[in-house]
């Protein structure tokens, strides 16, 4: 699945990065809702945690950074300036989930071992591997604190629409809504919520819609986006 750059990515306010994060979802709808609507931009909460901690590097950052690295390499045949690649998806998805278990085993119940798990689920949830994805996400969603249990919430909600289980995505949504963090705002759960009721309950998706698509920055163009994309009335 194709994810935007580590350039795109760096900046020093969280706030933009919610707004990249939606950002992404319209430019690269296609290839998510492949997936229904799965993957997240997990690189970059990751770099919006950075940013936002503003903490000195520890052990556990730099081994879940050499960890993002693996995820981060492109796959192909060698580079002629060097360039490591990995000679197939499966080979790197390998590597990857290798590199974010070590750093959930050698420092369980860290933030960084909750972003690894996050980032171990996402990879399952690229793969099309529904069952572990959700395993995944729960395991953050019930053991994580407010900030990433809020985020796989996000991701589980997805994971239910794809595997046919609208009803708990719906929930699961209408919480996040009501009760906003700082790295899941209201408005996100709701167009999250929008984009998977479009097709089975299109009135609502429309009326969460109206209540967005006049928002300024890029919540509104999502939501201008998916209004144009509803069956017509």
């Amino acid at each position: 699945m194709a994810r935007i750059t580590r350039k795109e990515l760096k900046t020093d306010k969280f706030a933009l990065e919610v707004e990249h994060g939606l950002s992404f979802f319209e430019e690269y709808q296609n290839e998510i809702l492949r997936y229904g609507g799965i993957a997240l931009v997990v690189i970059a909460i990751f770099f919006a945690i950075l940013g936002y901690r503003r903490h000195q590097q520890t052990a556990r950052e730099q081994l879940l950074a050499r960890a993002i690295a693996v995820q981060e390499t492109a796959v192909g045949p060698p580079s002629a300036n060097g360039t490591n690649m990995f000679p197939t998806q499966q080979v790197k998805d390998e590597a990857a989930l290798a590199a974010f278990k070590g750093v959930v085993t050698k420092y369980p119940g860290s933030d960084e071992a909750e972003i690894s798990q996050y980032y171990t689920a996402s990879i399952h949830a690229d793969q099309g591997n529904l069952a572990e994805a959700e395993k995944g996400f729960q395991e953050v969603a019930q053991k994580g604190n407010e900030r990433y249990a809020s985020l796989s919430k996000l991701s589980l909600a997805q994971v239910y629409f794809a595997d046919g289980k609208p009803d708990l995505a719906e929930k699961t949504l209408r919480d996040l809504a009501g009760h906003p963090t700082l790295f899941v705002s209201a408005d996100q759960a709701n167009i999250a919520l929008a984009r998977g009721l479009m097709t089975s309950k299109p009135a609502e998706a429309r009326k969460l819609l109206d209540s967005l698509k006049n928002r300024q920055g890029s919540v509104g163009q999502v939501a201008l986006t998916l209004y144009g994309e509803l069956p017509p009335q």
